[in-house]
């Protein structure tokens, strides 16, 4: 039951996302153009989730992928929507802040 949950939620293995940052990956944030204005990730990209399959073409193929919104449950969407279009790398990374604090 709590692996399908982890797996449901994107939560598998432990991710190192630094190690994925030297790997040049995209941190694609998927909340609201609003809630991006009031903090975000340095570099990251704003999709909202609404918008992410008619922008899918920002987002490389070829480079790791780390979703992430306010507490990881539309990242988890975003990702597995992802990983249906054929991306391989994709990560949930969960709340964009507690996300912020694991890429230092």
């Amino acid at each position: 039951m709590i692996k399908t949950l982890k797996k449901l939620f994107g939560m598998g293995p432990k991710v190192d996302f630094s190690e994925l940052m030297k790997q040049g990956a995209q941190i694609i944030d998927v909340r609201s153009p609003g809630e991006f204005s009031g903090g975000h990730i340095k570099g990251s990209v704003n999709i909202p989730l609404q918008s992410l399959q008619a922008s899918i073409g920002k987002i490389k193929k070829d480079k790791p992928v780390i979703t992430c919104c306010a507490s990881g449950m539309r990242s988890a969407s975003a990702k597995n929507i992802l990983q249906s279009k054929g991306y391989q790398n994709v990560h949930n990374g969960g709340g964009w802040s507690s996300l912020q604090s694991k890429l230092r």
